[in-house]
């Protein structure tokens, strides 16, 4: 019997909410979540996630959704913005999980420039099949194009993953 790998998301949640929302997706985290096993084969999706106490209802529903939530204290700025880069956590998890061997291949949901290095790492492991930018084409970072990795847009499944209109 085959065994079955353990392909992992690594989602950094601020940039794919502001990609959904820059290509016009409302975003149905639920059919997101079942999408991704079904297309990348993901056993595991961790969003990276900024903890600000009012969004409970939020972390619950990706939860529900089947979201490992991992929560980044945040500051807040002049403007009393939250801010929580969880880019330093995403990566920590992604090449820990690489070198525990928790994880057969790792799709990267960002269009974050920071992440060029670790691409460029693990793309040097055969780990990593492919990057689903949330964002177009344009804005998508050309560091992450430059890593010669492969680069799916959210844009090209819209219909598959928007949330529907209640009926």
């Amino acid at each position: 019997m085959k065994k079955k790998e353990n392909n992992i998301a690594y989602i950094d949640g601020a940039n794919l909410h502001r990609g959904a929302k820059g290509i016009g997706l409302n975003l149905d985290y639920e059919r997101f979540r079942t999408w991704l096993g079904f297309k990348y084969g993901i056993t595991d999706a961790y969003m990276f996630i900024g903890m600000v106490s009012e969004y409970t209802d939020l972390y619950n529903y990706l939860q529900r959704s089947g979201f490992k939530v991992i929560f980044k204290e945040v500051i807040f700025d002049g403007d009393g913005k939250p801010k929580g880069n969880c880019d330093a956590d995403l990566v920590l998890k992604m090449v820990s999980d690489f070198y525990e061997g928790k994880m057969n291949k790792a799709i990267l949901v960002s269009s974050d420039g920071d992440y060029a290095s670790t691409i460029r790492f693990l793309i040097e492991k055969g780990k990593l099949p492919t990057i689903l930018s949330p964002s177009d084409v344009e804005r998508c970072s050309i560091l992450l194009k430059r890593t010669g990795a492969k680069i799916s847009y959210l844009r090209d499944f819209k219909d598959t993953i928007k949330r529907k209109a209640p009926q």
